[in-house]
């Protein structure tokens, strides 16, 4: 997806309808400075705006996406096609990037945990205060594994080991589920079989 293209469409397409980059962000209650970086493509809208900044500048999600007029059916079926595969594309590549975040959070917190426990066990006499240094350093811990936690049950699917079916479950699923690293024992909401579901980053296989 070429944003530079995309924001050079963008200003054209407001230059037409008489906009400037105040008024077309006044539209939307937010600021001109985030028009700007449209155009000059640094970001895109957000998906929550698109379909209403494509109807104000006259134009089609499709056409917005691909940064030009699209003349035929064919043409925008062709475009819409390339769309959808790049955001797809994009959701796998971020799914990945989150997984290794998880891995890297939670790998991090445990060698800081074990760091603090080894360091108190050496160094501290008192035992009363090594019991509150465990206790302390166990806060940072918990939260850094329940939010990574809820970082893998986002970033990506569980796949059904009976019918391949491909789904997020709920956080409390996930939280309560036996696992051997991201593969987890679970109910598939399609064909109510309990197994262990792997965790995979694409919806389907192409």
């Amino acid at each position: 997806m070429d944003t530079e293209k995309i924001g050079r469409y963008i200003a054209q397409k407001r230059k037409e309808k008489g906009y400037t980059q105040k008024d077309l962000a006044s539209l939307f209650s937010i600021t001109d400075r985030a028009v700007s970086k449209w155009e000059r493509g640094l970001s895109l809208p957000d998906a929550s705006i698109m379909i209403d900044l494509s109807k104000t500048l006259g134009i089609s999600v499709n056409e917005l996406l691909s940064g030009e007029d699209l003349e035929s059916a064919e043409e925008y079926n062709k475009k819409a096609e390339e769309i959808i595969i790049e955001m797809k594309k994009r959701e796998e590549d971020a799914n990945e990037i989150l997984l290794r975040s998880e891995s890297i959070l939670t790998g991090s917190t445990v060698a800081l945990f074990v760091l603090i426990i080894l360091t108190s066990a050496l160094l501290i006499e008192n035992e009363i205060l090594k019991i509150v240094i465990i206790i302390l350093s166990l806060i940072p811990l918990l939260i850094a594994v329940f939010y990574a936690l809820r970082i893998e049950q986002k970033a990506g699917y569980y796949e059904c080991p009976h019918c391949h079916n491909r789904y997020i479950p709920s956080y409390s699923a996930v939280l309560k589920a036996m696992h051997m690293g991201r593969t987890r024992y679970l109910k598939c909401p399609e064909c109510n079989k309990k197994g262990w579901h792997k965790k995979v980053t694409k919806q389907r296989d192409e």
